[in-house]
């Protein structure tokens, strides 16, 4: 019992780090790894016990999850309670989230280079700078758009 725990636990922590590393919060990819593990629809309290955080942390959490299309929320007609469950593909809703944070970034990046455009007006340095950067950021929203595209196998 012990050994299955532990392997739960780093089942827990690697989805956890993979969901830090494309900037979403742990708990995101531990609502995540939960479901895989218990292969069950789950309630919200459930969740919240199972992956150590209090049940309005994993309640926003699942909003976001929800969004991406990585869970849905289901009643059952037996009781009262919400439950939730994995939805779609895997892989394809990672993709989707690793994406959505790249173009919130490559537009924040963008916007930003507008507002220093003023600021560096008179030098011709800087404004070559900005220009070069700009174009990368752009070049990056390019492939970023083509990324989005590519259909999984």
């Amino acid at each position: 019992m012990e050994r299955k725990q532990t392997v739960e636990r780093r089942i827990l922590n690697t989805f956890a780090d993979v969901a830090s590393s494309i900037g979403y919060s742990p708990l995101h990819g531990k609502i995540i790894g939960v479901l895989l593990v218990k292969r069950k629809s789950m309630s919200l309290q459930e969740l919240a016990k199972s992956t150590g955080y209090s049940s309005s942390m994993v309640s926003l959490s699942l909003d976001l999850l929800e969004v991406l299309g990585v869970v849905k929320k289901v009643k059952k007609t037996a009781d009262r309670k919400l439950y939730i469950e994995l939805s779609g593909d895997l892989l394809e809703c990672l993709k989707k989230a690793f994406v959505m944070r790249l173009e919130k970034s490559i537009s924040e990046s963008l916007d930003s280079f507008e507002g220093l455009k003023s600021s560096a007006e008179g030098d011709p340095e800087a404004q070559r700078t900005l220009r070069i950067l700009e174009d990368e950021i752009k070049r990056l929203d390019r492939y970023v758009r083509l990324l989005s595209k590519i259909r999984l196998p």
